[in-house]
């Protein structure tokens, strides 16, 4: 069974196509993304990555987050997903100005379509 927290990780350690693919298949499994258990660990990180991607996968599927992603505060310092943001300043300007708002706000930055081909 594929969990959140594989996401987080995959995305936090800048692996996209594992990423991708844990996305499709955490899709294909699970229904109802309001359900999706909370991660198991404690680092603020991997936390912030997994209510962002869980809340961003319900606001495209048009349904409901679980409850628990709310409770997840912003990073203190932020990370883009994508590796090249950190020395690419036009694809950092993007990242930062419109990555998508479930991101944002936990000071995460990926372009505006991350995820979308997934």
């Amino acid at each position: 069974m594929i969990t959140i927290d594989q996401l987080a990780l995959a995305a936090l350690n800048y692996e996209s196509l594992q990423l991708r693919s844990l996305t499709q298949d955490l899709l294909r499994a699970s229904a109802k993304l309001s359900d999706t258990p909370r991660p198991t660990t404690d680092d603020p990180r991997i936390l912030a990555i997994a209510a962002s991607l869980i809340e961003l996968l319900a606001l495209r599927k048009h349904q409901s987050p679980p409850a628990w992603a709310k409770d997840v505060a912003p990073l203190s310092e932020p990370i883009f997903l994508l590796k090249a943001a950190e020395t690419m300043k036009r694809l950092r300007t993007l990242c930062e100005t419109q990555s998508p708002e479930p991101m944002r706000k936990r000071r995460l930055y990926a372009p505006p379509n991350f995820l979308e081909f997934a």
